[in-house]
């Protein structure tokens, strides 16, 4: 019979095929980068209302991007194409850039959907990715409309492979442009999967698919095998390409 460990001090997490059907393997602990850096190499990540014990999951199956597979509809690609023809013009209405505004991104992830009383990404979790941000392991991604914050999203970069932690957008397909930009920069550096951690539509119809807990960490470990892209802070390209802004976010 499974039973959920108790993490104290520096205790390893568990293997995460002892995780529940749900896919909780554990409970305890603290977010050192230490402790995020471990449970992320292992396929592991935090999640937990505030308040409460940080409680350690490993979900079975896992929904993974694959960065060949991701979808765009009709009026997406649209917007790639005007984006593309104007993206290294001074004056561009659109820019999608990169870490030049992660707290105010992780600010926006976590505020209330609709729908929802509150958020999981708490004070504690915000203060804990904000610091592996600064050690330069968590990245986020924006769009910025005529010069204002419009949509993102931030995630964890450990060798080839990437974990999505949360998306949001003011403007309509801004967390998209944003995934699409990251799409193209991650295969540009070999990174060929993207970590979504839960099973979705919204990620279905993004190309998205769920793996068996074992292929997924097959993948992990591989990727890890190798240096992560040289992650930077600027303006991204539809290439894949990292250009300076071409102005100072506002």
């Amino acid at each position: 019979m499974k039973t959920l460990a108790w993490l104290e001090g520096d205790v390893p997490l568990p293997p995460p095929d002892q995780a529940f059907d749900d896919g909780l393997l554990a409970a305890g602990g603290e977010l050192t980068l230490t402790r995020l850096t471990e449970a992320y190499s292992k396929g592991i990540f935090p999640w937990y209302n505030e308040g409460d014990p940080v409680l350690w999951w490993s979900p079975h199956p896992r929904m993974v991007l694959r960065c060949a597979d991701f979808k765009t509809s009709h009026s997406l690609q649209k917007k790639l194409r005007q984006l593309a023809r104007h993206e290294q013009e001074a004056g561009a209405r659109i820019q999608i850039r990169l870490n030049t505004a992660f707290p105010q991104v992780m600010q926006a992830c976590a505020e209330p959907r609709l729908h929802q009383n509150g958020t999981w990404i708490s004070r504690e979790i915000q203060e804990a990715y904000f610091q592996w941000h600064k050690a330069g392991r968590v990245h986020s991604i924006e769009t910025w409309i005529d010069g204002e914050l419009a949509g993102g999203l931030y995630g964890v970069s450990l060798g080839r492979f990437f974990f999505g932690e949360s998306m949001f957008s003011r403007a309509s397909d801004a967390s998209k442009l944003a995934l699409a930009y990251l799409v193209a920069y991650l295969a540009r550096h070999g990174v060929a999967h993207i970590d979504c951690q839960q099973q979705t539509r919204h990620l279905a119809s993004l190309g998205a698919a769920p793996l068996p807990r074992a292929q997924f960490l097959a993948l992990l470990e591989q990727a890890l095998r190798h240096a992560a892209p040289p992650w930077g802070q600027g303006q991204l390209l539809q290439s894949g390409e990292l250009a300076p802004a071409n102005a100072k976010p506002s």
